[in-house]
């Protein structure tokens, strides 16, 4: 079994998407192991988003992402860091392919509603930063 790190981004917290977003994790038979919710402040943002650093965007990142609170949820199934990268789509939600999370309820590149980790290593960093 594989650990990962899905983020309730704060668009979707802030539409109430919560549940939802947890049924669709539940419905793709992932396990919950752990979450919390929690407001990141600009520092920790940017050190979570320092894989970033020195492009154009991650001012603008580091702002949204401390702009409200966040749900930090560690996962856990079979091949869980691909599975969930499916599940969530693209980052540009216009590009997600149809019935993916980001498709469904992101707002644009930024505003996608979630962060999922892009490799097991990635997970391991993610995972450890929060819980």
């Amino acid at each position: 079994m594989q650990k990962t790190l899905l983020i309730i981004k704060p668009d979707a917290v802030e539409r109430k998407l919560i549940g939802h977003i947890l049924s669709r994790l539940e419905q793709a038979k992932f396990n919950i192991l752990e979450m919390k919710m929690l407001h990141l402040s600009p520092e920790r943002a940017r050190r979570f988003y320092a894989v970033h650093q020195g492009k154009l965007f991650l001012d603008s990142l580091v702002e949204y992402m401390s702009s409200g609170p966040v749900v930090a949820i560690l996962l856990q199934k079979s091949n869980a860091v691909a599975d969930l990268r499916i599940l969530v789509g693209a980052t540009d939600p216009a590009k997600a392919a149809v019935g993916t999370i980001r498709q469904e309820i992101g707002l644009d590149v930024q505003q996608n509603s979630v962060h999922a980790s892009d490799s097991l290593e990635t997970a391991t960093g993610e995972i450890s930063f929060f819980f």
